[in-house]
């Protein structure tokens, strides 16, 4: 296994860069009008996040695997091309992971082929000061030996100085363990300083409790939680304050692949630029900004949700 090919890992992060950790693998989704005919499409859930944070002007390092096939310089030049900085990844000598989407009216399901691949190959990294914020979840979060990495990296940003950012994006699937990855999932939601999940991702993880009672209970331990429902919105929970929401911006459904990580490298977005700071910073957000913060993700995962791909506009975000 070694490091991204060069003589130099690229330039050092700047202040406001976010280092994003996980998996980036091939979707392969059905062709509209075929549902026999599936179409290759790079995917993943950090990847998707690393992907969208360049493509709306935030600095974004990628800490993934890529593997030494066609699907892996497929998904490098998909980063590469919209401005994400591969100087942390790795390459094992493996095969990349697929995930084949099953599209339907309540979303898309998804079924994994992940034995002996490069994608879930992820050393850990402690260098996490070096970043403004460190984004952790989809399947890496809970596929060894990638959780394990992902675990004391996130663990590292919540000791302090980044701003740990936490979406536990739950999948099923026969290939994945139910039990351990949703205690995986649940410690790294304790542990963050932000965490974006939605309702379904909750009632998975604390069956016991309400989505509501569970981003209320994890905002009083300090955490800025943005609770998201598809066409019926988004809310954010900080402290004791009264939860504030936003509804979903209209337009016509295309794809929903893609739209939950555009939403969330739009929140990080904003949270970089205006300059939220871990620990005191996310519970002082005011309705105000709470309002602004999630209007303006709203309107990313909009530009998504209009067209076929996972790629966020900026341009369209600002209308």
């Amino acid at each position: 296994m070694t490091e991204a090919p060069g003589a130099a890992p690229g330039p050092e992060p700047g202040s406001g860069a976010v280092l994003v950790m996980g998996e980036a693998l091939i979707d392969l989704v059905p062709v509209a009008g075929d549902a026999q005919e599936h179409r290759a499409q790079p995917g993943g859930a950090p990847a998707n996040v690393a992907t969208g944070l360049a493509r709306l002007a935030t600095p974004s390092w990628f800490a993934g695997a890529l593997g030494n096939d066609g699907f892996a310089r497929s998904i490098e030049r998909r980063l590469v091309s919209a401005g994400v900085e591969l100087g942390l990844c790795v390459r094992p000598e493996l095969p990349t992971a697929l995930a084949v989407a099953d599209p339907g009216p309540q979303g898309t399901g998804y079924h994994f082929h992940l034995l002996r691949t490069a994608t879930f190959q992820l050393p850990e990294r402690t260098d996490v000061e070096r970043f403004a914020a460190v984004y952790v979840g989809g399947l890496a979060a809970v596929v060894e030996p990638a959780a394990s990495a992902v675990a004391t990296t996130a663990r590292a940003a919540a000791a302090g100085g980044p701003l740990l950012v936490v979406d536990p994006n739950v999948r099923e699937d026969r290939t994945l363990d139910a039990a351990g990855g949703a205690e995986k999932l649940r410690e790294l939601c304790e542990l963050g300083q932000v965490v974006k999940a939605s309702d379904e991702d909750l009632a998975h993880l604390w069956p016991d409790s309400t989505p509501d009672e569970t981003c209320r209970r994890l905002a009083a331990g300090g955490a800025l939680v943005v609770l998201t429902r598809g066409s019926r919105g988004s809310t954010a929970y900080t402290g004791s304050a009264e939860p504030v929401s936003v509804p979903a911006v209209p337009v016509e459904v295309v794809n929903t692949i893609g739209a939950g990580d555009a939403f969330m490298a739009a929140m990080i977005t904003w949270l970089v630029l205006d300059g939220v700071q871990p620990g005191g910073g996310v519970r002082e957000l005011g309705r105000a900004q709470a309002l602004e913060m999630l209007g303006f993700a709203s309107r990313v995962a909009a530009s998504v949700v209009a067209q076929a791909g996972t790629e966020p506009s900026l341009a369209q975000a600002r209308v």
